[in-house]
C-alpha cells in the first residue's frame, strides 16, 4: 500500500467558530465524495493550516465532529506571505491506498479555487 496526499482548501468570510467548522466539514465531505474509495480507516493523518486571520477555533475540531476520532491531526499557521488569499483553510490528507496519484481528486472550494484552478477544474 502507498500513501497518497489529498489536497484541499476553502475560505470563510469571517473568523468565527461556526463558519470555520461549517467550511471545514463541507471541505472534508467534498473530499470524501470526490474520492469514493477513501475510508476514514485508510487516513494515516491530516494536517490543517489556516491563514493568520483565522484564530477562533481549530479546523481539526470540525473533523472530529464528523467522526474522524482516531485520525491523527495537526493544525498550523500558514506562512504569512503578503497578498496571499485571506481567511483560508487548507488540508493535506495522507491516504493509504493502492490507487495511483493520478486517480486522487483534490478539492478547492469557494475563493480557494484561485489557489489551484488546474486541480479544481479536474473535479
Amino acid at each position: 500500500m502507498t500513501t497518497r496526499g489529498i489536497r484541499g482548501a476553502t475560505t470563510v468570510t469571517a473568523d468565527n467558530k461556526e463558519q470555520i467548522h461549517s467550511a471545514t466539514q463541507e471541505l472534508l465531505t467534498s473530499i470524501l465524495e470526490a474520492n469514493p474509495a477513501l475510508r476514514t480507516d485508510d487516513i494515516a493523518s491530516a494536517v490543517f493550516t489556516v491563514t493568520d486571520d483565522i484564530a477562533a477555533t481549530h479546523p481539526a475540531l470540525a473533523a472530529r465532529q464528523i467522526g474522524w476520532d482516531l485520525v491523527p491531526m495537526l493544525c498550523a499557521r500558514e506562512i504569512p506571505v503578503p497578498n496571499s488569499l485571506p481567511l483560508c483553510i487548507r488540508v493535506l490528507i495522507h491516504w493509504n491506498t493502492e490507487l495511483p496519484q493520478s486517480a486522487v481528486q483534490h478539492v478547492y472550494l469557494r475563493d480557494a479555487v484561485k489557489l489551484r484552478p488546474d486541480l479544481a477544474a479536474r473535479a
